[in-house]
């Protein structure tokens, strides 16, 4: 029997649980009660057992979509960490709502028996030695009757008997959120290094620690002075779902719906789970900024504080950025802040992985000093760039309002963000899977003063380059943006005397005229010019949302 765990069941997250199986028992505690119950298999969503002072009482409500897509590389470390027959340590790390605990219980109730999930809560110290200490009695005798008030003395004592019992049988540990020990009991990771040196690296344990607190997660378990380091199997970084997952989750939504989706929300399942695809993309935006479930307009500060605890100077950088200031001066006289601060604020949000600083394709391996900075977040980029400006609207009941400017300018928001970032992961998974004209190693854009080229891709060792330009628009596209682009490929060609190859790839999400398909299918010689020396083009490829959407569902599988 496989055992989920939970301390003090009163958080209320949605998509905390996994779908049901009937070899899934659920326990809650807290200092004065215990209740074991199995669960009855529902539509789509199960029940949860809350736990109020000494009432616990049966919670009916939906708390995700059964559907769980994605994430067939991190399973497969899974399971290649439970083959390996003997001891294991994963340290599974990532921001907060994107799926570590559906990660480990989708992955735990596929096996019967594997082992145990506990996650901690923000509780005291002794409280959580005595939840772990009760859910894992639980897992090693289901039969008995664990007292309520029962705990290990410490957690090496807890841990000594876990290793006792994973002596001859395989046995998985997964500690979610452990950061929540770790900030209250600063001796934990110690005790962890010690039991695992002296105990759990000679037995058949599979152990997992996962955490959202980076700043807790790098200190303690990632760092090269942590007390785990060197010590862990797999170090893995859960990343948000790709775009190509969208369309298993959401079929209901065409494939325009699901950009514009993800140009708001991201990768991120628990926002998902939030979005009822019956609804418009609109009238889910509107449903989840409503007073009663206004989740979003709280989110943005709840994932900074894993990070920073200054919340006003990062804010002001933040929507600096999502207003188009992305230069290092334009952005230090929008908040008024000088330089210097300026730059240690971005250099803290450059450690989240929230913003990034960019620099043209061309100069990655040189200081240059044309870097832009761009949020990468999805929702915090939509957030910042829509929503956080407008909170008094919505408190003076002015959401129509709100949500008509947001229609108005969605487009060229997703022109200008999302739209760009799918053509760009589209070319860096063609190249992989061979099904380009030619390789590229590596993909990003191009800029100067006068000109701005969308997608770039390049390889040295085959001295090609892919060159791409995308438009997101409501009629088809013609010919004169291929002729645009041909124009610009002398800014990219580098001064050698090799001769380059270029592949030409343009993304129109609204699809092509007859005349622009036409020129795209002129043999190379008749495009060929001869005052081009340097460089030689080997065709043109135009890709519409359509092909977009099959390809990248087609490669995310």
């Amino acid at each position: 029997m496989n055992v989920i765990y939970r301390s003090n069941c009163c958080r209320n997250t949605t998509g905390f649980w996994p779908k049901h199986s009937s070899n899934c028992c659920i326990l809650t505690t807290n200092s004065n009660i215990r209740s074991k119950k199995r669960l009855t298999k529902q539509e789509n969503c199960f029940s949860i057992f809350e736990t109020r002072l000494f009432i616990t009482r049966l919670k009916g409500a939906t708390v995700f979509k059964a559907a769980f897509v994605g994430r067939s590389r991190e399973l497969q470390v899974l399971d290649n960490l439970w083959d390996s027959n003997k001891a294991t340590l994963l340290i599974l790390y990532g921001r907060r709502r994107v799926g570590k605990t559906r990660l480990l219980t989708h992955w735990l109730q596929q096996g019967e028996g594997r082992g145990l999930y506990w996650v901690a809560e923000p509780s005291s110290a002794l409280s959580q030695l005595r939840s772990f200490s009760q859910a894992l009695m639980n897992f090693m005798d289901p039969e008995a009757e664990v007292p309520p008030d029962f705990t290990f003395s410490s957690w090496e004592l807890a841990f000594r008997q876990l290793s006792l019992y994973a002596q001859n049988r395989r046995v998985a540990l997964f500690i979610d959120e452990v950061t929540y020990v770790i900030g209250v009991d600063s001796e934990f990771v110690g005790v962890m290094q010690k039991v695992w040196d002296r105990w759990l690296s000679d037995s058949n344990i599979m152990l997992a620690l996962a955490g959202s607190q980076m700043g807790l997660m790098r200190q303690h378990l990632l760092d090269y002075d942590a007390p785990l380091y060197g010590r862990a199997s797999t170090q893995m970084q859960l990343p948000p779902l790709p775009y190509g997952t969208t369309r298993e989750y959401f079929p209901e939504y065409s494939a325009e719906e699901r950009v514009k989706m993800y140009a708001m929300w991201g990768g991120v399942p628990a926002y998902w789970e939030r979005l009822d695809a019956k609804w418009s993309i609109t009238d889910n935006l509107r449903r989840n900024i409503l007073p009663a479930h206004a989740w979003m307009i709280d989110e943005s500060r709840i994932l900074l504080q894993d990070f920073i605890t200054d919340l006003h100077n990062y804010v002001g950088i933040l929507r600096a950025i999502s207003d188009g200031q992305q230069l290092m001066s334009d952005i230090s006289a929008r908040t008024g802040l000088n330089s210097s601060k300026a730059s240690f604020y971005l250099s803290v949000l450059r450690d989240t992985g929230f913003v990034v600083r960019d620099v043209p394709i061309s100069q990655r391996n040189t200081d240059s000093r044309r870097g832009r900075y761009t949020i990468t977040d999805p929702y915090l980029r939509f957030f910042y760039r829509f929503m956080s400006a407008s909170q008094s609207k919505l408190a003076l009941g002015q959401m129509e309002e709100m949500l008509s400017l947001i229609q108005e300018a969605l487009p060229l928001f997703i022109g200008d963000n999302t739209w760009q970032e799918l053509c760009r992961e589209w070319v860096l998974r063609a190249s992989a899977q061979g099904e380009l004209a030619q390789p590229v190693e590596d993909v990003g854009s191009e800029w100067t003063k006068s000109h701005t080229i969308d997608v770039v891709g390049i390889s040295e060792k085959e001295s090609s380059l892919i060159l791409g330009d995308c438009f997101w628009q409501e009629e088809p596209v013609g010919p004169e943006v291929i002729e645009e682009l041909m124009q610009k490929t002398s800014i990219m060609i580098p001064k050698s005397n090799q001769t380059w190859s270029v592949y030409y790839v343009l993304f129109s999400a609204c699809g092509w005229t007859a005349e622009a398909r036409q020129l795209a299918a002129q043999s190379s010689d008749e495009r060929q010019s001869s005052r081009r020396k340097r460089w030689q083009s080997v065709g043109v490829r135009l890709v519409d949302l359509k092909e977009l959407d099959e390809d990248l569902m087609r490669w995310s599988t």
